[in-house]
């Protein structure tokens, strides 16, 4: 029988060997040792634990490069995904096998990308932005009204209409608007400061003076929700870099309170410990309540119904508030390199992009089809006559031309009209001619049209004067 005891105490038994960290746990930490964003770091996770699925849990490192051309054809072939859903999938394969199992294998460069295809965003006119802003409000009033009703307090309804104009009036991405914090809003200078964009830069965009008195109120709302907070107890906000080691209480601070907080409390995903999630940590290792901005989803479902309550047929998302913020400008003459630069791109080419709308269809080019005039049918017996022409041209000089035989000139027997035009000078008289520019003064009667035009469909041409004059060159 082992010994119990050991110098007057309990023998300490043997500590279980630790157990290693799972694959998924390696690559957060991997992730985040990076400092890359929360939706790469579950873009990452979904397209590895994918993987493995796919090759019957197999563990990654017994498998290669035919195992990721498989599963990237199965991705391809059959489940049809787009090349920036591709690309982003073999990001996170081969993220997973030189960062996380530390492999540098030949296969890995021999592995194709697909080559990314540029699009062109989707941007509403100005009439088109005004009707979802307007659909937004609209959400926002029910919103505050359900609110109020239920005694849920000034501050506790999400103010859509707000963060639409603020995402056309700024230019700014979903997160950037959701992020903002009481301190990033300069009134004075008229300025907002968006911390740590895409790419983790910083930049600074304007602060629209329609939006002045609004965010004034929606920072008063906010500060109720911050001192109701605070009286509770409830943990301060969460900050970015472990500042809230180096300053405890700046989380609990107005300045760094956000401008759209959420209604509710909830945890942090990032603040699990590791191998730990919701579903099988311990009351004691959760991390704490605290108060977050506003969810993403929440203003993603606003402006969906709002585009679709306008009746715009386009697919328009968040991001499409973005590319109108940015048409609109240079629409309205701003140098590309300002628009540049209140949007955060690193090179001018992206922003680029944006030009293809101050460009007509067909750069500029009017189509034929325009300069086509309504069809007139003429049936056995019928005339061309001012009266029943008048109508439906709306302008006094048309060209209309049949399959017809030639026909003689009725002032002109000698020529043959190989055009057959007809240009209108006053009611009822008309020249009949291959030319409408060389004709002789009126008055000319209209000439009966051939045997071979009538019940025939003669399209009636729209032309000016420089048109025609230009037709007579050509021919």
């Amino acid at each position: 029988m082992d010994r119990m005891f050991r110098d007057g105490g309990a023998e300490s038994l043997p500590a279980e060997p630790a157990r290693p960290p799972r694959l998924l746990d390696l690559l957060r930490q991997q992730v985040r040792f990076l400092h890359y964003s929360l939706s790469t770091e579950r873009a990452y996770v979904h397209w590895v634990r994918s993987f493995i699925r796919y090759h019957g849990l197999r563990h990654p490192a017994e498998m290669s490069g035919p195992e990721i051309e498989a599963y990237l054809g199965f991705l391809a072939s059959e489940q049809g995904v787009a090349p920036a859903t591709h690309r982003q999938a073999l990001s996170a394969l081969l993220f997973l096998y030189q960062k996380v199992l530390r492999m540098q294998l030949p296969w890995m460069d021999e592995i194709g990308r697909p080559q990314p295809r540029r699009r062109l965003p989707v941007v509403l006119s100005q009439a088109e932005v005004a009707a979802v802003l307007a659909g937004l409000q609209r959400q926002e009033k029910a919103a505050a009204a359900k609110a109020l009703g239920a005694g849920g307090g000034a501050a506790l309804w999400p103010p859509l209409g707000l963060l639409g104009r603020l995402y056309y009036g700024t230019g700014m991405r979903l997160i950037e608007g959701l992020r903002l914090r009481v301190k990033d809003i300069d009134f004075e200078r008229r300025a907002i400061i968006v911390r740590e964009g895409k790419g983790g830069k910083d930049r600074v965009v304007m602060l629209p003076a329609a939006l002045e008195a609004p965010l004034r109120a929606q920072l008063a709302r906010a500060h109720a929700v911050w001192a109701a907070d605070r009286e509770a107890g409830v943990p301060g906000v969460q900050l970015p870099h472990a500042l809230a080691r180096k300053y405890p209480r700046a989380g609990e601070s107005w300045a760094w309170f956000w401008v759209f907080p959420q209604g509710n409390l909830s945890r942090d995903p990032q603040a699990w410990p590791q191998g730990q999630t919701r579903r099988n940590a311990a009351a004691a290792d959760a991390p704490p309540l605290r108060r977050h901005h506003l969810f993403e989803q929440t203003f993603q479902r606003a402006l969906k119904d709002a585009v679709q309550a306008a009746g715009i047929a386009q697919m328009a998302s968040v991001h499409t508030l973005r590319h109108s913020f940015a048409t609109h400008l240079l629409l309205a003459g701003y140098d590309i390199r300002t628009v540049q630069e209140l949007l955060g791109h690193a090179d001018v080419s992206t922003t680029m992009i944006y030009t293809h709308v101050l460009k007509l269809g067909g750069g500029a080019v009017r189509s034929p089809l325009d300069n086509l005039g309504p069809v007139v049918t003429l049936a056995p017996g019928d005339f061309l006559t001012a009266g029943a022409l008048a109508p439906e041209l709306g302008t006094n000089l048309v060209d209309i031309r049949h399959p017809a035989a030639p026909a003689r000139h009725p002032a002109h027997p000698q020529r043959t009209d190989r055009g057959h035009g007809v240009r209108e000078h006053d009611a009822g008289d008309f020249a009949v001619g291959p030319n409408a520019s060389t004709w002789p003064a009126p008055p000319f009667r209209p000439a009966p049209p051939p045997a071979q035009a009538r019940g025939r469909e003669i399209p009636i041409f729209r032309l000016t004067p420089n048109c025609t004059a230009a037709a007579a060159s050509a021919s």
